[in-house]
């Protein structure tokens, strides 16, 4: 889910909700991996009920690695039964993805219920995100935000960016910038960079924290070097007006140029481009040359994270 909330002239910030994705992979392997994969990952409750579901589990790991689908969903199905809460989560995964096995919502569902049960956390937020979007069940922003508060109480990232973006909006909870910015800070301490988007726009409209435009553009900075477009918009945007940087219509294009391309196909896109074409009117040639070889080069400089998927495995 995302939508575009007008906040101060021309900057936007824009919520989404994600069900970050991961596999039940050893914690050691895990590390480096949160925004990758769209979440912190937990260890919050033990994976195994049992050495055998354990090794269901590892073997259902292997098989999905190696794309196969049918024997990675027998593996997780007779390890969830013998209670495996990561078994759980995964098989609620490959039903929400329709992995290897019809699409079912209602199936997704019903796994990541009995793992959450079991504390684990990836399943928390997934429940979270399907309350959210009514998907399997009613909508219901109240039971969204009590699943994703358990998940980002036991620290998980994602969880805390999408309760940040409910107090944000105040959707199932009264509006609450203060506690939008203290969730939004948690999870972008851990390098979320929807999140570190979200604490820009607050430090830029001065919501629940003073107004500091140096603040809102270091945050901006970090999350549009993870491929952030709506981070790399409203850098545009600065630059564009001269918002805590002095006015520089080729760094504008440069970054509207960039947001553009990560917007391509989404509902946004022509918002962007927009925004790209207004300040392109203001430049001559020689500028806007420029400012596409800025891109270029900037570009050629940076590895993007993996784009996260929408779902946590394990």
């Amino acid at each position: 889910m995302s939508s575009t909330t007008q906040s101060a002239p021309g900057i936007k910030l824009l919520i989404t909700i994600i069900i970050g994705f991961m596999l039940s992979v050893p914690l050691a392997a895990q590390q480096g991996e949160e925004e990758k994969w769209g979440g912190a990952q937990q260890a919050a409750a033990p994976c195994a009920a049992s050495a055998s579901a354990q090794s269901l589990l590892d073997a259902g790991d292997a098989a999905n690695d190696d794309g196969d689908y049918p024997k990675a969903r027998r593996l997780y199905r007779l390890a969830a039964a013998q209670g495996n809460a990561c078994a759980q989560t995964n098989l609620g995964a490959m039903y929400y993805f329709g992995t290897g096995v019809a699409q079912d919502y209602a199936e997704a569902l019903r796994w990541f219920r009995l793992a959450a049960a079991q504390g684990n956390v990836n399943a928390q937020s997934n429940l979270g995100a399907m309350y959210y979007e009514g998907q399997g069940v009613a909508q219901d922003y109240a039971e969204a935000l009590r699943w994703y508060r358990l998940a980002a109480e036991q620290g998980n990232a994602a969880a805390q960016s999408n309760l940040g973006a409910m107090y944000y909006e105040g959707q199932g909870v009264a509006q609450d910038y203060a506690e939008a910015l203290r969730w939004h800070r948690l999870a972008a301490e851990q390098g979320s960079a929807l999140a570190q988007t979200g604490l820009g726009v607050l430090y830029y409209d001065g919501s629940g924290v003073a107004q500091d435009y140096a603040e809102a553009l270091r945050w901006y900075r970090l999350s549009a070097a993870q491929g952030d477009a709506t981070a790399q918009n409203n850098l545009g945007l600065m630059y564009e007006n001269g918002y805590g940087v002095p006015q520089d219509y080729v760094q504008a294009y440069k970054w509207f140029s960039l947001a553009a391309d990560g917007y391509a196909g989404q509902t946004n896109y022509d918002l962007v481009v927009a925004d790209r074409d207004r300040v392109a009117a203001r430049m001559t040639g020689a500028q806007i040359a420029e400012a596409q070889r800025l891109e270029r080069e900037w570009e050629a400089q940076q590895e993007y994270p993996d784009a996260p998927a929408p779902l946590d495995w394990k």
